[in-house]
């Protein structure tokens, strides 16, 4: 059944009924502690949530990649490694939808890469993981990349008060880039506002038609200090030429190179500040999606191209988020996590020596396709969890989990109930996520290019059905989609690179796995 019949299925079914779900918290506990050592119900963990982009499965040094991590490693080292653990999607705004509301994105359309100026993809009234949080007593703070759209059904307004957004959803506290980096307007929003605006200087995003008299990356290559490739040949802020129209602004227009730094400092002033409540940060880096533009300290330091500077950057960060909670006493009881929203893209719209100095196959980590790809490669991330206080360290687990995942896993530990009805896809894997249970989800589904789907099983059995998208991503990132016309059906854990089609010779697998789908996707 080719997957374009089965979302015809699934948007004619009717809408879920709601209920709720308490789960215990002294029961999840026992599986890391003595039953007598009870003082894990009254001292509650921060949780800091290190949400990379366009990380591969084999970009980490920990996990085989070539530029040094030594920092993420450090993660590694003193606390659990996946080996099996997925985004629920291979781009970035239904990905990062999913893993803080608990629903998978493509359950409703609208949901794909938002542009620039796109309207709150997550409304108030939406169950989140914020949300979920903040009724278990944390003060919570979104910083670095959204993209996940502001304001109302209007969109944003850049010169007024930006409502609704991260404020309106769960978080106490946000310091954001509205969009990504090669997307205008290229501005800080904090809370509800542009940081620096000059009200004299309001304004303008256009992604249709040109606004203001600022030159392009079509009209005037000469000026920029990096070439675009495909698509990021419109208005060009600090020597880069974006995806979309900007004009005004001029004072509040951010600098590339400045992201990690300034990141890093909002997520310390945060830490640092004085509260009897635990903290839940999300912190979301802009490394190492593109425009890869590091810091002039890291420019050239890994010998590896501006790709390359990007993860030593961004290993940087990581240290400096380390370094804070060492030096604040917060390390021994916070949980921090580390992975990714979608898999590895090389040349993604800027000529940045990325196909010179990296292979698909390593930054991958030996899967097949890459971000946008229903292939391994798109969805299958790094993903560290460290807890010294709870979590033995150096361990590795192939226990099969989703970032979507999160939100239950959180409200059972923190004993509070969460709309389930809405947040429909979540399923409580913590004994999975602090390395007490090797098995995980029974099954997942990961979101391609066009809304295209993928299903695996914990069994390794993956099933991609047919569909007549493209066999490779069409505009310039070369990277294979995994889609065909027909059923397909890969053992991944005898053929992890999706090689050997076993669609006619497994049969009943294919029809079970092909009805499992359906019945998944027309959950009420």
């Amino acid at each position: 059944m080719a997957s374009s019949f089965i979302l015809h299925l699934f948007y004619s079914m009717k809408k879920r009924n709601a209920f709720l779900i308490l789960f215990g918290l002294g029961a999840l506990f026992s599986c890391t502690k003595p039953a007598a050592q009870v003082e894990e119900e009254v001292q509650k963990p921060n949780v800091v949530l290190i949400y990379t982009d366009d990380v591969g499965y084999g970009d980490i040094s920990a996990y085989g990649g070539k530029v040094p991590t030594p920092n993420i490693d450090k993660l590694v080292e003193g606390g659990l490694k996946f080996t099996n653990a997925y985004a629920t999607a291979a781009t970035c705004t239904p990905s990062r939808y999913a893993m803080l509301t608990g629903e998978y994105a493509w359950r409703a359309k609208g949901r794909g890469v938002a542009p620039g100026d796109a309207s709150a993809l997550i409304r108030p009234g939406v169950e989140t993981l914020p949300s979920v949080m903040q009724r278990a007593g944390y003060r919570t703070a979104a910083i670095g990349k959204w993209h996940l759209g502001l304001g109302g059904d209007e969109g944003p307004d850049w010169n007024g008060e930006i409502n609704p957004g991260p404020l309106e959803i769960g978080f106490d506290y946000s310091f954001i880039i509205p969009a990504t980096g090669d997307r205008v307007p290229t501005v800080f929003v904090e809370d509800h506002h542009v940081v620096g605006l000059d009200p004299n200087d309001p304004i303008e995003v256009n992604y249709r038609e040109k606004v203001g008299d600022r030159p392009t990356g079509k009209d005037n290559p000469e000026l920029l200090k990096m070439m675009w490739s495909h698509g990021h040949n419109h208005t060009i802020v600090n020597g880069v030429s974006r995806i979309g129209f900007m004009a005004g602004g001029e004072a509040a227009l951010w600098r590339d190179e400045d992201f990690a730094q300034t990141f890093v400092d909002k997520a310390t002033d945060f830490v640092v500040e004085e509260s009897e409540k635990p903290f839940f940060m999300y912190f979301s880096t802009h490394d190492i999606h593109v425009p890869r533009i590091a810091h002039e300290r890291f420019q050239g330091a890994s010998e590896l191209g501006p790709r390359g500077d990007v993860i030593l950057q961004l290993d940087w960060t990581v240290g400096e988020i380390m370094k804070l909670l060492q030096e604040k006493g917060l390390e021994e009881n916070t949980i921090v996590i580390f992975t990714s929203d979608n898999g590895p893209v090389l040349d993604d719209g800027y000529v940045d020596q990325a196909r010179e100095f990296f292979e698909y196959e390593e930054v991958g980590g030996g899967l097949s396709g890459g971000k946008y790809s229903a292939l391994e490669a798109g969805t299958r991330v790094p993903f560290i969890v460290k807890w010294p206080k709870s979590i033995q360290g150096g361990k590795e687990s192939n226990a099969l989990f989703s970032q979507v995942d999160l939100l239950a896993s959180f409200a059972s530990v923190n004993q509070v109930s969460f709309d389930s009805a809405q947040a429909v896809d979540t399923e409580n894997h913590w004994p999975a996520l602090i390395g007490a249970d090797s098995k995980g989800r029974y099954a997942l589904v990961q979101e391609a290019l066009y809304t295209n789907l993928a299903y695996v099983r914990n069994d390794g059995y993956k099933l991609i059905p047919g569909n007549e998208g493209p066999k490779m991503v069409p505009w310039g990132p070369q990277i294979e989609t995994g889609f065909d016309a027909q059923d397909q059906l890969f053992d991944l854990n005898s053929d992890p690179t999706e090689k050997v089609d076993l669609a006619e010779s497994k049969p009943e697998i294919l029809k079970e796995m092909k009805d499992e789908l359906i019945n998944i996707m027309i959950k009420e």
